[in-house]
């Protein structure tokens, strides 16, 4: 089977700003979730940064939560959970604050436990203010009988899931066809 990736979108994404990079990408195939590190601003912004669309917060606590609520969103749009999250990497600009990330942390995450690796750094790219930033891994695994999964058109709401894969357009016809056909005999 060919690797297919998909570039992932928040359902409220800007349109008016060009990325950089992809908030998160979905690997068809492996069901891997590769997540774009985010920040407490928010996750559609102007390149070049404009300082009027960078409004944080000063402490790490509330930081962390942005940082944690832009993870879910990103997941969300992905069609996972937090609860999916199999690895992490979370930058910190002063590691003394790390306390306070790892409360944040425990309130979302509960019991889960992904892998992480926690660096300080002494500044990140995305604003001179930001003290956090957080990547990630996730695995998109079969959901329970009624559960919600996000579709190709859940993935990306309003335009094309944007693939990036040598398969040709006849292939991925197919492909969304025999989706199509399963999601009808599963109802």
């Amino acid at each position: 089977m060919a690797q297919r990736l998909a570039i992932v979108h928040h359902p409220d994404r800007r349109t008016d700003v060009m990325m950089p990079y992809a908030p998160a990408i979905l690997v068809r195939g492996g069901q891997l979730v590769f997540l774009s590190g985010v920040t407490a601003a928010p996750v559609y912004h102007s390149h070049p940064h404009r300082e009027e669309e960078f409004d944080l917060p000063g402490s790490m606590r509330e930081q962390a939560v942005l940082v944690m609520e832009n993870l879910r969103k990103t997941l969300e749009a992905a069609g996972c959970t937090l609860f999916d999250l199999v690895s992490a990497t979370r930058y910190l600009t002063d590691a003394t604050e790390q306390d306070d990330l790892n409360r944040v942390w425990a309130e979302y995450l509960g019991g889960h436990l992904p892998t992480t690796t926690t660096v300080e750094v002494s500044r990140l790219a995305t604003h001179p203010r930001c003290k956090l930033e957080i990547s990630g891994v996730a695995v998109r695994g079969e959901r329970r009988r009624g559960a919600s999964r996000a579709s190709k058109s859940e993935i990306v709401p309003g335009e094309a899931v944007r693939r990036a894969s040598r398969a040709s357009k006849s292939e991925i016809e197919r492909g969304e066809r025999r989706r199509a056909r399963s999601r009808g005999r599963k109802r």
